[in-house]
């Protein structure tokens, strides 16, 4: 769903940089790995508000992780402004809607009724302050999250522990693309019953090498940003309709799953799917790179000690508060209309999304809801969904990847051709190794489950680390209000919380 506001990004906030003077490139889209551009635009008087004509300005090759104080620009008050410069948020956004949405918070309904809704709910809520202050730091240093994360006290083998838990992590988080890449051959399989599985698995993995190297996914794209959008309008008005069908939905049962309590089958996909669900530990840790290539750090410049630079520096944490707190509405209202059509039309048939049955289970949200004749509908979109999901996650999982090997000295980072050629290195080992994970497990919904406990996991990890930013990293001049420092640490008890009481369920 989100996914179409990433053409917002990449069509409308283009503007990463400042452009060099006679540079006529075309801006190309975001997920160009074949050049992996960064807009850089004519040199702005200082002080003046960046605006339209600058996001659509042409763009050179430049290096965003290096702040220049020739493209320091001040952040746009108006609303109509703000607008213009949303995007990180809503990428993540992107990246979340095929395995979080579409099939953990389905089967977390199907599985559990109503009763989870307030996890539902919480899940996408308490997340969004974190990310705000993960981006808060990255604006003011213009440093990464691992970055930020090797500067953590305790062992250190090269780079910090930290850094290698969120490497674990992600080793864990790649079964869900390889559930996604399932999903997809699933569909694919059911067009044409003569092909396998496995064979549509790596046709795919080699296709998407190629569109993202290649730089070509933008016909793509064009072509699932209509479907994507159609699907979410769709499964929001089969939520609607679902209102209507008494067997199926009752407002007595969601005000019940408004109050706190626990899962009967036990605590594992609840924790998966609050690991997941919303923003995710990977999009947590995503998402100040999002906001470096956005241009924020770069516009709000090298930290100074002056007045002019928190300012500067406090108008562009203000249009990232935007971005967090609009993505966040969007995915909330896809990611709640999704359970409510699991515990409904899923739990109220006893049908439970599971191996190779998986999408034709999934899809009778849609059959039960606007009749048979959706089927092929449902199909068209999931497949669109999915697809545009491997693509975001692939492209954000790159840049961190490649963030990591140079922190061990692999290559130089500073150098930023040899990033761009680690990324593109990427590109092809996380296609791959979710592929393998598939070819072992052939589970799309435990693959999903996976990933989803192993965020979960990383989610009070990264909690406590945002505190960490605030006492002791993050500059004073702009620290956040009283308000959200009071948030910051009710949402890192809560993840702690919500953790520590399934392990606690799990024991006993």
């Amino acid at each position: 769903m989100a996914h179409v506001l990433q053409v917002i990004n990449g069509r409308m906030c283009a503007c990463l940089d400042h452009r060099d003077p006679g540079a006529s490139r075309q801006a190309d889209h975001w997920l160009d790995l074949r050049l992996w551009a960064v807009p850089a635009r004519a040199q702005p008087a200082q002080g003046r508000v960046l605006g339209l004509r600058d996001a659509m300005a042409s763009t050179v090759i430049k290096d965003p992780y290096r702040l220049d104080p020739e493209r320091v620009a001040t952040a746009p008050r108006a609303f109509s402004g703000i607008l213009r410069f949303l995007g990180p948020g809503l990428i993540l956004a992107s990246s979340i809607v095929g395995s979080g949405e579409l099939i953990a918070t389905t089967v977390l309904g199907a599985e559990n009724g109503y009763v989870l809704l307030w996890l539902i709910i919480m899940s996408c809520l308490v997340k969004t302050v974190v990310q705000n202050e993960l981006g808060r730091y990255a604006i003011a240093t213009g440093r990464t999250t691992l970055e930020a994360f090797n500067d953590v006290p305790g062992p250190r083998l090269r780079v910090s522990w930290l850094v290698w838990m969120w490497c674990g992590m992600v080793t864990f988080t790649l079964f869900q693309v390889g559930a996604m890449l399932g999903g997809i051959a699933e569909i694919l399989h059911r067009a044409i019953p003569g092909v396998p599985i496995t064979a549509f698995v790596w046709t795919l993995a080699g296709l998407s090498i190629l569109l993202l190297i290649a730089g070509k996914y933008v016909v793509v794209e064009k072509i699932a940003m209509g479907l994507v959008v159609s699907f979410t309008l769709l499964t929001v008005s089969c939520c609607f309709l679902l209102f209507k069908l008494p067997q199926y939905f009752d407002w007595a049962a969601v005000a019940e799953g408004l109050t706190f309590r626990p899962p009967e089958g036990g605590m594992a996909t609840a924790v998966a799917a609050f690991g997941i669900t919303g923003v995710g530990a990977t999009e947590l840790v995503m998402y100040p790179y999002w906001c470096i290539e956005k241009g924020y750090a770069q516009y709000a410049g090298k930290r100074e000690d002056s007045h002019r630079w928190t300012q500067r520096a406090l108008g562009w944490v203000r249009v990232m508060g935007f971005d967090v707190m609009f993505s966040m509405v969007i995915y909330t209202f896809a990611t709640v209309a999704f359970y409510f059509l699991g515990a409904g039309v899923l739990k109220g048939m006893g049908l439970i999304p599971e191996g190779s049955e998986m999408v034709q289970v999934l899809s009778s949200i849609y059959t039960e809801t606007l009749g048979s004749w959706s089927l092929g509908l449902f199909m068209v979109g999931a497949f669109a969904v999915l697809y545009s999901t491997v693509f975001a996650s692939t492209a954000a999982h790159c840049r961190v990847w490649a963030d990591f090997i140079g922190m061990l000295g692999v290559y130089d980072k500073s150098n930023y051709v040899k990033r761009l050629r680690a990324i593109r290195v990427f590109v092809v080992v996380l296609l791959t190794v979710p592929c393998l994970y598939f070819m072992l497990i052939r589970e799309p919904v435990l693959m999903v489950k996976i990933g989803g406990i192993a965020q979960a996991i990383m989610l009070p990890v990264i909690g406590g680390f945002a505190i960490y930013l605030r006492y002791r990293r993050m500059p004073s001049s702009i620290l956040p209000k009283a308000w959200i420092t009071l948030m910051l640490w009710v949402c890192a008890a809560l993840m702690a919380l919500l953790m520590g009481y399934s392990a606690i369920d799990r024991i006993v």
